[in-house]
């Protein structure tokens, strides 16, 4: 009997081998297969086995997967939010993300790898600043004032240090506490190599050698014990680590001490010193904990630089905001604004909300947002985002998004959620780090076994040293920080140039892209069509009759052609004329019974879903303004065309740089357009485009993209609109510009904040210098691993009489992880 389901908490090999070992030792089972990409696993039993049985199995082995029968797993994402994710003030996640997006409450290691699990960086409540007495620290208010028990002025209340500057400090601690009793083992140990020592006239060799015993108690007891809590912890449940080869390296270097301390007679004459005292490591096994804890200080105080960016983009979210409330200006905190209410930004003040400008004009600095450093011109009914800085005008704005729903709020949650994403080329180093410590391991004691038979005298101590100085230098943490390290500058990087990256997928694709298809409205035009002619195909109707028609049908539309009209009618004094049965046909246009007549408007496609003929007169007369790059739309009455409507939409500035630099990257551009060919054809003249099609239906978009995709192209899709969103969704790649629809954002993997092409330059730019960091990070990690651990195990004895000792590898282990991400920081500064 076989059965297949669904496992949910797989993010490597090593949970696939762990999740497989687990379900094949249930009673019953005779073979249990797990398959990672598909996060099934196939098992095989001799009589039916309730899934309850295998869902207990995986509760018990700690809880981190789970099992469903198929179909069942589309409440992992309400399960994920229930289960993983903590609902404390802070999120906590593993920087090398060993259980995908599974984050954690309190601040703790993680379970799989050992590592000091981050906080994530987000908006929240704390940004509001609250007040209290001085007397009673009970009291908190959200305002200023008095205290409501002693009448004292309140105070500001002091923000909270981050959890991450907590762990920092605590660490720091500790490792100022095992240098203090490091030190002096290290002075002791090494006196030995003096001649006539001076120690010795204080105290034996042997009565050294306990007062190094009781100094490295602090240290190994105290200072460094967490490293053995999770090497016990590693070996307990199978998820080996760096801190596996740690604790056994140091601890059986402790050990051995402590027991040849105790019973020297045991040891045989090749331990001992000249003094009859047996070799003791306590100095080494100090040394490499200290350093191994420097190195985890190091690595702490370089996590906080990673996310910089996101911790930048909080710094713009402001406190305070001026309300209007009955005519009246009064400060409330941000987190009392609330939809529709009025504000007033004054000259030099951050934006607090997403709203629009209801009175006043001026220049706003949105450079954090896009990375555009010239002020941008703001009037009556423009937006306004959340961060961004007013100039010298002071305007009165609505509130129209608050909260989380600001595009500050937005761009810092998708920045949090696609530095945890894993990108493809991770698969490399997680199938390297299942066999990695295992493998070390074995090296170890291969190492003992070849000093101990061949090695020099004393054999046996060139062994156990050699062995140790294996395990210490290996480092799988610098194999598995690689990726997730560049991946989180390399996002944070683009949010602060206004490309927003909604996976670390999306980076690698991008790089590889060779063929990117882009719409004509609002992508390479600015989307700001407007009314240039409205004219008549029959003497019956007069222009402003045909107005009248084209403004009541789009009266009901929320298409940006449809906007643009009765924005133009309203200008005219156009009347709107109540309307029935509107229906918009999509890639078309629209239609209504309009005083008992079938009115429809649109492309030469909707006239002829409307059964009504466009005669060549009205092609010719069309094509005059189509030549010139316009939009012409056509009014019919029941089956007969009376009008017709000229909207120019002008292209954007960057448009033709961005295409000439795409192109000159090797990258193909296609223009899709739903409008006419004469229309699309002068676009693409102007632009310098040779390959485009003209009066494409979302469905013929994504057509499109399947055929080249068989063709073996690597296809990236830039749009705006909901008529876009099959073809962003179906691309390799989909970039949707942030001035765009919502739908068309959410199909998308990159979203260009600021809506233009030269955004997917710096895309582009950003794939290729993330793309390069990452396989940089892994030549490192990969070759350090690979000379390293030989030396360490004594290949260039023989030849150049070179040992590593074990504080030394500890001192190159502690330091390989903080180079890659050293490595990944340059990110900060490449140039996008």
């Amino acid at each position: 009997m076989k059965h297949i389901y669904h496992i949910h908490g797989m993010t490597c090999n090593g949970c696939r081998g762990h999740v497989e070992k687990t379900l094949s030792e249930v009673a019953g089972v005779s073979k249990a297969i797990v398959d990672l990409e598909k996060s099934e696993a196939t098992i095989e039993m001799d009589a039916h086995i309730k899934i309850e049985t295998f869902q207990e199995a995986l509760k018990n082995d700690g809880g981190r997967y789970s099992i469903h029968k198929q179909g069942e797993h589309q409440h992992i994402k309400e399960e994920k939010k229930e289960v993983l994710k903590g609902k404390g003030t802070g999120t906590f996640y593993c920087p090398m993300h060993c259980e995908g997006e599974k984050t954690y409450d309190k601040p703790s290691d993680c379970p799989v790898c050992g590592m000091d699990l981050v906080e994530e960086q987000n908006l929240s409540t704390t940004n509001s600043e609250q007040w209290t007495c001085p007397m009673h620290l009970e009291v908190v208010k959200d305002e200023a004032g008095d205290c409501p028990i002693c009448g004292m002025d309140l105070v500001p209340m002091e923000a909270d240090s981050s959890a991450e500057e907590k762990a920092y400090k605590k660490l720091s601690k500790k490792f100022w506490i095992a240098v203090a009793f490091t030190l002096p083992i290290f002075f002791i140990a090494m006196s030995e190599m003096l001649m006539n020592n001076p120690l010795y006239d204080i105290l034996e060799q042997k009565n050294w050698n306990w007062v190094q015993f009781v100094l490295s108690i602090p240290v190994v007891f105290y200072a460094t014990w967490m490293f053995f809590e999770r090497a016990y912890k590693s070996i307990k449940t199978w998820n080996l680590n760096m801190f596996t080869l740690i604790g056994i390296g140091a601890g059986v270097a402790w050990l051995f001490s402590f027991f040849g301390m105790l019973f020297p007679d045991v040891f045989p004459d090749q331990f001992k010193t000249e003094f009859d005292a047996v070799h003791v490591y306590f100095e080494a096994t100090t040394v490499i904990l200290t350093l191994v804890l420097m190195g985890q200080l190091l690595e702490a105080r370089a996590h906080s630089k990673t996310n910089s960016a996101v911790k930048e983009l909080l710094k713009l979210a402001p406190n305070k905001a001026t309300k209007i409330v009955d005519g009246k200006e009064v400060e409330v905190s941000i987190d009392k604004i609330e939809l529709d209410d009025i504000l007033k930004v004054k000259p030099g003040d951050k934006i607090p909300v997403d709203g629009k400008i209801t009175e006043g004009h001026t220049t706003v600095d949105e450079s954090m947002i896009t990375g555009e450093p010239i002020p941008v011109n703001k009037s009556e009914g423009d937006k306004v985002s959340s961060g961004t800085i007013n100039g010298n005008q002071s305007f009165l704005m609505k509130a129209q998004k608050v909260g989380s729903d600001t595009l500050l709020s937005q761009i810092i949650h998708m920045v949090n959620d696609a530095s945890r994403s894993r990108a493809p080329i991770q698969k490399l180093a997680d199938t390297v780090s299942g066999y990695f410590v295992p493998v070390v391991v074995l090296i170890s004691l291969i190492t003992f076994i070849v000093w101990a038979i061949w090695g020099p005298e004393p054999a046996y101590v060139y062994a156990l040293v050699n062995a140790i100085a294996v395990l210490i230098i290996a480092c799988p943490c610098a194999l598995g920080l690689a990726t997730p390290m560049s991946v989180m500058v390399g996002v944070g990087k683009g949010a602060q140039n206004g490309v927003l990256i909604k996976n670390a997928e999306a980076l690698e694709k991008m790089d590889k892209v060779d063929t990117l298809i882009v719409d004509k409205t609002g992508t390479i035009t600015e989307g700001k069509p407007t009314v240039e002619k409205i004219g008549s195909f029959d003497d019956n109707y007069t222009e402003n009759e045909v107005l009248n028609y084209i403004v009541s049908l789009n009266s009901n539309s929320e298409h940006p052609l449809a906007e643009a009209t009765v924005k133009y009618g309203k200008e005219q004094n156009a009347e709107i004329i109540k309307s029935n049965s509107f229906s918009a046909v999509t890639g078309k246009g629209v239609e209504a019974i309009i005083n008992d007549k079938k009115i429809s408007l649109g492309n030469p496609k909707m006239m002829e879903y409307a059964n009504a003929k466009i005669s060549s007169e009205m092609e010719e007369k069309a094509a005059s303004f189509q030549m010139q790059g316009k939009t012409v739309s056509y009014l019919s009455r029941d089956k007969n065309v009376i009008g017709y409507v000229v909207i120019g939409d002008k292209i954007k500035e960057t448009s033709a740089k961005a295409i000439k630099e795409l192109q000159e990257m090797g990258i193909a551009v296609i223009m899709l357009t739903g409008d006419n060919y004469n229309t699309a054809k002068a676009v693409a003249t102007e632009l310098n485009l040779t390959d485009f099609k003209a009066s494409m239906l979302p469905e013929d978009k994504l057509k499109e993209v399947e055929k080249l995709q068989e063709k073996g192209n690597v296809v990236a899709m830039a749009g705006d609109g909901i008529n876009d969103a099959p073809a962003l969704a179906k691309s390799d790649v989909g970039i949707a510009m942030g001035t765009g629809t919502d739908v068309a954002i959410e199909s998308a993997m990159i979203t260009l904040v600021k809506g233009d092409l030269h955004g997917i330059v710096k895309a582009r730019n950003l794939s290729d210098g993330v793309m390069k960091n990452i396989k940089q990070n892994l030549f490192f990690a990969l070759i350090y691993n690979t000379l390293g651990v030989p030396i360490a195990a004594g290949v260039l004895f023989p030849f150049f009489g070179i040992l590593l000792s074990p504080m030394i590898a500890a001192l190159a282990m502690s330091f390989s992880s903080v180079s890659v991400i050293v490595n990944a920081l340059r990110l900060r500064t490449i140039k996008i």
